[in-house]
């Protein structure tokens, strides 16, 4: 049986089912793990060659950078709190027996510890969000001042945390 050569999935499986010229395909799948053995070394020479780009761990962190990775995740947390909190809500709404249930939960030592931190990130979200306003009218830009802002950010959020659990 005389037929064109071919790599289609149809020749494949006409020799196949026919039990005819399997050395075709054998031959086939050769040429394709050849080809891809040239593509891989291709690649691994080509890789070889070249320079390594820069990656995170080998630059200097700066300041506003870790600080603008802080806003975000403070919000991600706040989001999550509030999620609590309407949890909270729902939980006063539906009587004193399932309030009962969150108030034993919210007794332990790992619910206040999460409670401080939320409160920290309420405050640090604040100060830092009233810092990014600053800048989105041109004030406060100067790289002192931008240093100076951050640390009094991060001063301000700790002194208002600590006042008002102080004050609890």
């Amino acid at each position: 049986m005389n037929s064109i050569l071919s790599t289609d999935l149809f020749t494949y499986f006409s020799y196949l089912f026919l039990n005819t010229k399997l050395l075709f395909f054998l031959n086939f799948r050769k040429k394709n793990i050849l080809r891809t053995n040239k593509v891989l070394n291709f690649f691994f020479k080509m890789q070889s060659k070249r320079p390594l780009s820069p990656h995170l761990s080998i630059h200097k962190y700066v300041l506003t950078a870790v600080f603008s990775i802080f806003h975000r995740f403070t919000g991600i947390a706040l989001s999550l709190g509030a999620v609590l909190l309407a949890l909270w809500t729902y939980l006063i709404a539906m009587g004193e027996d399932y309030f009962i249930i969150f108030q034993s939960f919210s007794s332990h030592l790992i619910f206040k510890i999460f409670l401080f931190l939320w409160t920290l990130a309420i405050f640090y979200h604040l100060f830092n969000g009233i810092r990014y306003l600053f800048w989105s009218y041109g004030k406060l830009m100067q790289l002192g001042v931008v240093y100076k802002s951050g640390y009094a950010v991060l001063f301000l959020s700790a002194l208002t945390t600590i006042l008002v659990w102080l004050s609890v």
